[in-house]
């Protein structure tokens, strides 16, 4: 399973949280905690609550993902 891509899901940032981290909520109503990946992290400017973001999130833990972009971005 080494190099393959993980879930590509869309959801709602919920809540701000410390630390550059961001809840999160699903479509289905599952609530995920993620942050950004490196580079985007310096590039990006910060979410509000309510703002719609496409995620990334492993096959292995469901309760994490990566932010890849938000709506201002796309």
């Amino acid at each position: 399973m080494a190099g393959a891509d993980g879930i590509k899901v869309e959801g709602t940032v919920v809540e701000i949280l410390p630390r550059g981290l961001y809840r999160v909520e699903l479509a289905n109503g599952h609530r995920l905690m993620a942050h950004f990946t490196g580079r985007a992290r310096k590039t990006a400017a910060a979410l509000a609550a309510g703002e719609k973001v496409n995620l990334e999130m492993s096959f292995f833990d469901l309760s994490k993902g990566r932010i890849l972009s938000n709506e201002n971005e796309l």
